[in-house]
């Protein structure tokens, strides 16, 4: 078993050598495709133009992406799966040989376990939901399929798939990630996409269910860790590994640890609970103004304003309980404001215009 792994690890070291020494010029365009492939930008750019677009879409990209990254930690925990940048010091597979000099790069020291690769799982299951809602809306109700929709549906699953590649090849390239794991972080995420296509009760799920489900997920995970501390196993281990190789000790971030992408994904949820049975989303998002198109495109707006805002916020990383934290209450506000503050405040500022030009 030790044996096949690691011939697949160096398989893996060939692959990330071989594309850092024939597409060094595209270093550039690898960053900003882990960059952009990244959950934050689900959060913070794709929701807020979907759910005021679709509501139903963009409720299933919140779940998909959650739930999907939620199981990508657990399966992490089960698989230890190595990373690059660290296996190549840490196996003693090259000790009659000089082991592969491999670059890094600001995004490559990520500190939880490898596999399978949380950005090409993230990635996958979230544009599936998008290519499968604009699929959807191209067949309209009477679900025809014209010579339009195929021609869509090539462009579409092209792109999809376009996307899955460069996420993959951008993984590999900066040594984040070995080629098995993207592999099975793509099939994972559209795994739990197709699910969510038959899960129809999060769509007008209660405040209490969100809080149970999120509740649910975080007992889950911390007893599961506890459980494996108890029998001995330390799933931080890989923490002490890329502060130990990670060529620049200032790209080790925090926000990148188990716990850190956790809290956040729990946020998310229990901030889209509140918001979708506050006050101000009824009277905004399902008052009259709700179909007009002039209000979306004001929420549109005005919430990827805010969240820039938002996102510029880092919690301090010094004290760890207090990152987690207010990385759970940043999160929170996310949904909150996109979903609930927003639209009230755009909906009341239409309409006190209303009554002036009467």
């Amino acid at each position: 078993m030790e044996a096949g792994m690691n011939l697949l690890h160096d398989t893996g070291i060939q692959a990330t050598q071989w594309l850092q020494e024939h597409f060094q010029g595209s270093q550039d365009w690898f960053l900003f495709i882990s960059f952009a492939a990244d959950l934050r930008n689900a959060f913070f750019v794709l929701f807020p133009i979907w759910f005021h677009f679709s509501e139903s879409v963009g409720i299933r990209l919140i779940w998909v992406a959650v739930i999907g990254d939620w199981l990508n930690l657990v399966f992490k925990w089960i698989l230890f799966g190595e990373r690059p940048y660290w296996w190549v010091h840490e196996t003693d597979y090259y000790s009659n040989t000089s082991a592969p000099e491999i670059q890094q790069f600001p995004l490559t020291c990520e500190t939880g376990p490898g596999s399978p690769s949380g950005h090409a799982m993230g990635a996958a299951g979230v544009y599936y939901v998008m290519v499968t809602a604009l699929l959807s809306t191209a067949m309209g109700k009477k679900q025809l399929r014209t010579l339009k929709y195929w021609v869509l549906w090539t462009v579409l699953w092209t792109g999809f798939w376009a996307v899955q590649v460069c996420v993959c090849l951008s993984r590999v390239f900066i040594a984040a990630h070995f080629p098995h794991q993207v592999i099975a972080g793509v099939i994972s995420g559209m795994a739990v996409a197709k699910t969510f296509q038959h899960v129809h009760c999060i769509y007008h799920a209660s405040l209490r269910r969100y809080l149970g489900i999120t509740f649910f997920l975080f007992s889950f995970a911390l007893g599961f860790y506890l459980l494996l501390r108890v029998l001995g196993v330390d799933l931080l281990w890989t923490l002490e590994r890329a502060q130990r190789w990670c060529a620049h000790p200032e790209w080790v971030h925090i926000d990148t640890t188990p716990f850190a992408s956790l809290l956040r994904n729990l946020g998310i949820l229990f901030g889209l609970g509140l918001a979708l049975n506050s006050h101000m989303y009824l009277e905004s998002c399902r008052g009259k103004q709700g179909r007009q198109l002039p209000f979306r495109l004001g929420c549109i707006v005005t919430s990827l304003l805010v969240l820039h805002l938002f996102d510029a916020f880092k919690p301090p990383s010094h004290m760890q309980l207090l990152f987690y934290v207010l990385s759970f209450c940043k999160s929170a506000a996310v949904p909150l404001a996109t979903v609930g503050l927003v639209p009230y405040c755009v909906s009341q500022l239409l309409a006190t215009q209303e009554k002036k030009a009467v």
